[in-house]
């Protein structure tokens, strides 16, 4: 086995090129906090009550700051982005949860320390990013390295929501593979959609030809993530998205965990997480809470194992082991500028480490399908295509690249996702998905349905007229989507307000490209965030990502599991939550 890592691509039978051009890494929702009090709550039934919904408050963050002027080894711990002062939060008492250690109380020369060490670690263990202010940070491996954004201390997370996004993580594998092979349902779920928004035209073009050629994706693999945030008022954990194709940061997600703590797994090939037994794996040295844990009064063991790139890396190899092609290789279809490569360094580096087979560091070459169905690029046969990229418009700056997407589609090899898969991700499908009835069209189980329906947030297609009323009186309780993936695409709060109102007066379909979610309020926490070597100290709220990965071969499945986590922790008063983007923080989750 072999792997090809692409960032240029020419893909057609003359010569079609893939450039996979620049974009956000992955979005994020949810502002806190206002306060309300809801009477029944936003549900997969998509009713809401206003009345009872009370205005937001504001008042000022309730925990102290450490001096901006604070130095110790040349290390700064200043407040985020409040040139000195105590910056205005939206936020209340009433919903500000338990910090896991006293934020008063604190040490200051300690949380240097614990900044000094974890900055080491991070250079030392690859929890790295190129960095942005280096030209050529995102082309050349090496070149202009910072860390990565992380939290210097965990997230409590309550233990049984956590064995929950566990528990539901294989049925929504399995259906996302059921929609999948539903052509019929996601063309016309999408058709609205299809005459307004061009890109996911592109794709369901791709999809339509598929289906006229009666093609048949006998190996299916989908490495996803579902990503959640723990409501505060109704203690649910609502499902933000579903992401299908380049779920990303399985490699710096493990990173974090293993800076916060370090597990030691007794068998190399073994990677199984138990899920509430959390004593069964010890941490090891040098990890930051196994060093200053008893000081801040918290324990490493609480922290859960996080195993997504090796699970990431296993579903990948057994793919091509399905293929059945020893000399084929496996393709990592990039972009040309990336400043997340380490990420995707990680996981080739564990399919390298863990399988025989060489590997390449790109592929610019022209490809071609063989009458048999075989890819070729290069004159190598490929096995997998992995995407880490084509998941938005600045993916297809031209013709050549929708050409080369539809040859991928067209041949034998695996893709993850194929074009069924990808589509099954998008926003529309997650909102039909929520309609009553809407899942028993897919799964058998009534307790798995329940299971799934539980964690669905309200979920609204422009063409309901008493929610577009409703969401006009009340933006701030609803965030408006298009169909795209990154980050940066959601509106929020008055800018909900103005484009609905703008969409009533035109009058045109453009409604149909998006639509309304309920807005998810998790609690708010004081915590230290790292960026680029500063420590700040502000609120913020997390969002929980579950990795998941399915493998099938006709009627055999052959993995549906739970694949590790992705925290991610941003600043309470943020919209948006991209990583890369600046917003948000890696982080990891502390069982409480």
């Amino acid at each position: 086995m072999g792997v090809a890592y692409s960032s240029l691509l020419s893909l057609s039978p003359c010569t079609t090129t893939i450039h996979i051009t620049g974009s956000s890494l992955f979005p994020c929702t949810s502002k806190a906090n206002p306060e309300r009090v809801i009477n029944s709550i936003f549900n997969h039934t998509n009713n809401i009550c206003l009345a009872n919904l009370q205005k937001p408050s504001k008042k000022f963050g309730s925990f102290s700051r450490f001096s901006q002027n604070s130095t110790c080894l040349g290390l700064k711990i200043v407040p985020l982005k409040c040139c000195g002062k105590v910056r205005e939060m939206e936020t209340q008492e009433r919903i500000l949860q338990k910090p896991l250690i006293d934020f008063h109380g604190i040490d200051e020369e300690l949380v240097q320390k614990m900044v000094y060490d974890a900055l080491v670690w991070s250079s030392l263990h690859g929890l790295v990013v190129g960095d942005k202010s280096v030209q050529r940070s995102g082309k050349v491996p090496g070149v202009g390295l910072v860390h990565a954004p992380f939290a210097l201390l965990p997230m409590a997370f309550p233990e049984s929501h956590w064995n929950l996004a566990c528990e539901v993580a294989p049925i929504f594998n399995e259906l996302i593979d059921r929609v999948s092979l539903d052509g019929k349902f996601l063309q016309d779920a999408l058709s609205r959609t299809k005459k307004v928004d061009a890109f996911t035209s592109g794709l369901l073009d791709i999809h339509s030809k598929m289906l006229e050629i009666n093609k048949k994706e006998e190996i299916r693999l989908g490495l996803h993530r579902s990503d959640y945030m723990l409501d505060e008022q109704t203690k649910l954990l609502l499902q933000i998205e579903l992401n299908t194709i380049s779920a990303s940061f399985p490699g710096l997600g493990c990173r974090v965990s293993e800076l916060h703590r370090v597990y030691r797994v007794s068998c190399a090939t073994e990677f199984t997480v138990v899920k509430s037994n959390i004593g069964t794996c010890t941490p090891e040295a040098g990890s930051l809470l196994n060093y200053h844990g008893e000081h801040i009064g918290l324990d490493p063991r609480r922290i859960p194992g996080n195993t997504s790139v090796d699970k990431f890396a296993e579903a990948l190899a057994k793919a091509w082991t399905e293929y059945n092609r020893p000399r084929a290789l496996v393709m990592v279809v990039v972009q040309p500028e990336e400043r997340n490569m380490y990420d995707q360094h990680w996981l080739c580096a564990a399919l390298k480490d863990r399988y025989p087979f060489n590997m390449q560091s790109k592929i610019d070459k022209e490809g071609e399908i063989l009458p048999d169905g075989t890819l070729l690029v290069g004159g190598q046969e490929i096995s997998v295509v992995y995407f880490r990229a084509g998941y938005a418009p600045t993916d297809y700056p031209s013709e050549a690249e929708w050409r080369a997407r539809l040859l991928m589609e067209q041949s034998s090899a695996v893709k993850c996702p194929s074009i069924s898969y990808h589509l099954a991700g998008t926003k529309k499908i997650q909102q039909e998905l929520a309609k009553p009835n809407m899942l028993e069209r897919f799964l058998e189980n009534k307790e798995d349905i329940s299971k799934l329906q539980k964690c669905f947030a309200g979920l609204w297609s422009l063409e309901d007229s008493d929610i577009i009323k409703k969401a006009i009186e009340r933006p701030e309780l609803f965030v408006m989507k298009p169909q795209r993936e990154g980050g940066g695409n959601n509106f929020y709060g008055d800018d909900v307000r103005t484009n609905l109102v703008r969409l009533q007066k035109e009058g045109t379909q453009e409604d149909a490209a998006y639509i309304l979610m309920q807005r998810i309020f998790p609690a708010v926490s004081p915590t230290f965030l790292v960026r680029e070597g500063i420590c700040h100290k502000d609120h913020a709220i997390s969002e929980l990502g579950v990795y998941g990965a399915y493998l099938r071969n006709k009627e055999k499945v052959i993995v549906n599991e739970q694949c590790g986590y992705l925290m991610r922790t941003k600043v309470s008063s943020s919209n948006e939550g991209g990583v890369a983007a600046g917003f948000a923080v890696l982080d990891s989750i502390y069982l409480s």
